[in-house]
């Protein structure tokens, strides 16, 4: 009966000690990281409440918006456009990451800039004849995707995604999915092109 006692008091002591090594494991780290990488920065998970893709042809702005001011889990985000977009014509694209419930709003796109070598942006659509090409680039010669053209065909009606990788595979096939890494960004939007 006392070896069995026994048996049952080292169960709970390894389930207790089992349970302590999740639990730390998985709290977050605010002196560092421990990512097996051999960037000479620290990332830390920034909120990222709102996404803006602001597209200009030179005359006409479009503003692609997505705000989430609570994060996940809590109401659902809000995707406004602000027009359509023009067909076959250029654009200069530019993507803006800010955490609104700091106040100031803080710019996250300013750190994704800065370690552009452990960033990209995947910038899609599902209307065919839509070209987006990246044209900043990281210390190493890759694609970040803050900064990008896209150009327009014939007209049409569907989505456009953005995705923001962390730690992607550089150089890559140029695809989301290809790329590896994290997601840290995954908006949609309805686009028309008149």
């Amino acid at each position: 009966m006392k070896d069995l006692k026994s048996i049952k008091t080292i169960k709970i002591l390894a389930l207790l000690l089992i349970s302590s090594l999740t639990i730390v494991s998985c709290s977050s780290d605010d002196d560092g990281d421990h990512h097996d990488h051999d960037h000479d920065h620290d990332h830390e998970e920034e909120l990222i409440t709102t996404v803006n893709y602001t597209l200009t042809d030179g005359t006409n702005t479009v503003t692609l918006t997505f705000q989430d001011l609570d994060g996940e889990g809590g109401t659902d985000g809000v995707t406004t456009v602000s027009g359509s977009l023009a067909a076959n014509t250029m654009y200069s694209g530019t993507i803006e990451l800010l955490n609104e419930t700091e106040d100031p709003a803080e710019d996250i796109t300013v750190e994704v800039e800065e370690e552009g070598d452990a960033h990209e942006f995947f910038i899609t659509s599902t209307i065919s004849d839509i070209v987006v090409t990246k044209t900043d680039t990281d210390e190493n010669g890759n694609p970040i995707g803050i900064i990008s053209t896209l150009e327009t065909g014939a007209v049409g009606t569907g989505s456009l995604t953005i995705v923001l990788k962390h730690e992607p595979t550089k150089p890559n096939n140029g695809t989301a999915t290809g790329a590896g890494g994290s997601t840290d960004v995954q908006v949609t939007f309805p686009i028309d092109v008149e």
